[in-house]
Order: C-alpha cells, then structure tokens, then sequence
C-alpha cells in the first residue's frame, strides 16, 4: 500500500472515511431492547463513530482491501485527545479524566470535512440525547436539552460515563469537531475545542489568501447557529505532522444575517460585548464549552436547522437549512429575513459571499433556493425551485465541475405527507450554481437519508 501514500492522486486507489451516526437498536440486536445489558451497550458503542477503509479498483469494481494497515475503526470509546483553548478546562475534568485532557471516544458524527493537510474533520451533531440528565436541569444544563433519560439509548444504566446526573461534565466532552489524521493509524483523533461546541453539522475548509485556513460549520438544531473559526497561523507544507495544532489558535465567529442582505461575523472572544465573568464565560475556555449561549447574548441570527456547507467557484459559500416547524408558530421565534417562512417544513438554502477573503467580517447574502412543491396549496410551501421539487436539503458538495450537488433528509415521519405529499422518497439533485437550475439526479430507498458524496480524482466515480 505504499503506493498510495507516494501517488495520492491515484484516481483508481484511495482512503474512504465515513460517518456512523447512531444505531437503531430494534435492528442491531436480536431482540431489539427488551432485554438491555453491558453488552448491547458495548455493541451499540462499537457501532458508533468513523471508519477509514482502504479501496481500489480491481477488475473494473471497487473493492474494499483486506487486509489493509489504514483499516481502522475510531469508536464511542476510542482515546482521545482535547486541543485549543478548552483543553485542560475545569468544565471538562472528570473523575476518569481529572486534567480534562482525554476524552473517551465520539459519537453522533453527522457531517464532515476535509482539510488541505489531509486530515478529516467529523462533527458531533445530536450527543446530549445519549446522557440522562437530571429531573429538573439547570439552565445551562436546559439550553443544550439535557433531560431525565436523554432519548432513549440507555448506554447510562451500564455505562455511567453516560450518566450526567452522576457526572455533569461528561456531556460537556462530546459537541466538537474532531480531527483524524487517516493515513496514520496510531495517530490520535483530537477534538478541536478552538472551533467551538455544539449539535455540529459540517465542517467546509477555505484558504484566504494568505494560506490561512478557514472553517465553516452549522449547528443542526431548531434556531441554531452558523460558525466560521479563522486560523491563526498559515497552512504550513508538510501534511498532517506539520499542521498538528493549526486548528488549536483561531478566531471563531457566529453569524448575524441582517435584514437589508448584508451580515456580519460576531468573534466570540472573552472579554470582548458580553462574554464576561458577569454573565458567566469565566475565561475563553468557558466562552467555547458554552457556545450557544456566547452565540445568544452577542444576537447572533438563530437559522432553521444549519446543516451542511459548500462553496462554490465564484466563492460564494452555502448552508442548507433543512426545516423548522417551529418557526413563527406561538411562543416561538418569528420569521426574519434569513428564515422567511412560518412551520418550515420543506427548508431552504442561504449563500454568502465575504467581503474581502474568507477571513472577512462582513459578507452579503441571498436566498439561492426556497424549497417546497409547487403544487401546495399553504404558500410558504411551495418554494421557488428552478426545475425538480424537492424538501428538506441537508447534505451539500460541489464537484470538481462546480456543480453543487442537493442531498435530501425528508424524516420517516413525515415522508409522503402534509407538504411533502407529493415529493417521493429523499433525492439528490444536481444544481447550477449560476442559473439556480435544478434536476433530480438519484433517489433513495424508503425511509433513507441521502447524504454525503466524494469523487475520485479523475471524475469517473461519484
């Protein structure tokens, strides 16, 4: 295999990195949940987190090679490491970890990056469900939905790593992005706390033009956040070994969407506005570990459910906003002009472009497409798209070609109903960037998510 790591542009042999988000345990045990024990718990942990799996071309097919020494599985309880201003915070000190430096695995990984280095970035989307919480949580402990039995995993009753009521800093270990240097099996995967906690989705890489690197990451939650962290130092040569830390010293930013089609990128910095001792960030750790609200009191814009991120050739950068029922309805935040529509159910796709670089604090924005079905009756379901109808955008990627590719996430319960009626199954669809047109390109099997899409480097396969 040494050919791959002299050739990497080999277009017919590579290293494919993919996301396990989280189990049905119906389907992954013989008897579903009736019976829970120590070891249902370790298998579902086990089935968690990324694999890097070695692939090439042999006869015309690609195929998985086994053996393979990149062959590595990076799971729920796999060592780690903390990187960044947070590392070492009392906030994440356990009595398993008392300096707050090694964390025990990753969980919930939704979407991804890559970086120019040659590592990849995996984003921990929904892991506070997985913690039982207390009966009446604290306001913090509220602001990130901790509840009395999470959602239903159980991993708690035999694994109290999981139980928040026991141990309240551990759900403080998992919402980051994490680092994972593939090509080096016995590296270490570290959470990168300089880019800030929370429900990530998504973790897209730019280069100002200093060679700084740039990443853009959505919060997917219901009246959540956009983040853009710029890079301290420039990207070095050298690969990953050089880069080790180029992600620990940064600025990051919360995004402020204004109503006149221009916006503003908010630093979350200690000392800085509000985020101070007296209204609880303690120091740039504490401001980090507690993003969301450090992203409440600067005012930053709360979106429909930030998913995905993409840029395109001209520089314009995308976020899928995949829905939010919630949106406008009683005792619930109203509709602005980044989020027009009242119960989002069928989601949009919002674009910026910075003024200046990427490291730019100000940027003006535009709709690139209301989703929905024209053939709705409610008027702020039936969208605007340029082509084939389709809801709930999610995954995001542009080709090589530039062209920006749709991928769909229609939840089983509402698949073929209400506004989605008439929409099928979940889809990927092929979109130019230029002219807003649309065309459905595949879709899924009943009840699956479409999400994710890489390329080989000559473009053959997708």
């Amino acid at each position: 295999r040494d050919v791959y790591k002299r050739q990497p542009e080999n277009p017919q042999a590579g290293l494919l990195v993919m996301n396990h988000e989280y189990t049905d345990d119906g389907l992954l045990h013989r008897d579903g949940m009736t019976t829970w024990t120590v070891d249902k718990v370790r298998k579902a942990q086990a089935a968690h987190g990324v694999s890097v799996a070695e692939v090439e071309v042999r006869d015309g097919r690609w195929t998985v090679v086994q053996p393979s020494p990149w062959a590595r599985r990076i799971t729920a309880r796999t060592p780690m490491a903390f990187g960044g201003p947070a590392a070492g915070h009392r906030l994440l000190q356990t009595s398993a970890d008392p300096r707050g430096q090694r964390p025990l695995g990753t969980l919930n990984n939704c979407g991804s990056g890559i970086t120019p280095w040659g590592t990849y970035l995996t984003c921990e989307e929904n892991f506070i469900g997985y913690f039982n919480g207390p009966a009446q949580p604290s306001v913090h402990e509220a602001r990130w939905g901790l509840r009395a039995g999470g959602w239903g995993y159980r991993w708690h009753e035999h694994d109290e790593r999981f139980d928040a009521t026991r141990h309240p800093n551990e759900p403080h270990r998992v919402g980051w992005v994490v680092e994972i240097d593939p090509t080096e099996p016995s590296s270490t995967p570290v959470k990168r706390t300089a880019l800030g906690r929370a429900a990530h989705e998504g973790a897209t890489v730019a280069v100002t033009r200093d060679r700084r690197a740039v990443v853009y990451s959505g919060e997917d939650a219901r009246f959540e956040y956009i983040y853009k962290f710029v890079s301290r130092d420039r990207i070095r040569p050298g690969g990953a070994k050089a880069n080790a830390t180029l992600l620990d010293h940064g600025t990051l930013y919360v995004a402020r969407f204004e109503s006149d089609g221009t916006g503003r990128w908010l630093p979350l910095v200690h000392g800085q506005g509000f985020l101070v001792p007296e209204q609880g960030f303690a120091d740039q750790g504490e401001v980090l570990i507690k993003t969301r609200q450090a992203s409440d009191v600067l005012g930053a814009t709360m979106m429909d459910r930030p998913e995905w991120i993409d840029i395109d050739r001209d520089g314009w950068v995308y976020c899928t906003l995949t829905n939010n029922s919630n949106r406008g309805q009683p005792n619930q935040y109203a509709t602005d002009a980044a989020n027009p529509r009242a119960n989002n159910s069928m989601g949009h796709i919002i674009r910026w472009k910075e003024e200046g670089d990427f490291d730019g604090t100000t940027f003006r924005w535009n709709h690139f497409v209301l989703a929905g079905d024209p053939a709705n009756e409610r008027e702020d379901a039936r969208g605007n798209v340029r082509g084939d109808a389709f809801a709930c955008p999610d995954g995001l990627w542009t080709d090589p070609r530039g062209v920006l590719w749709i991928q769909t996430d229609m939840s089983t319960s509402t698949m073929g109903r209400g506004d989605l009626a008439r929409l099928g199954n979940n889809a990927m669809l092929a979109a130019d960037p230029r002219t807003g047109d649309i065309r459905r390109f595949l879709v899924g099997p009943v009840g699956c998510e479409v999400t994710g899409a890489t390329m080989s480097p000559d473009g053959r396969s997708m």
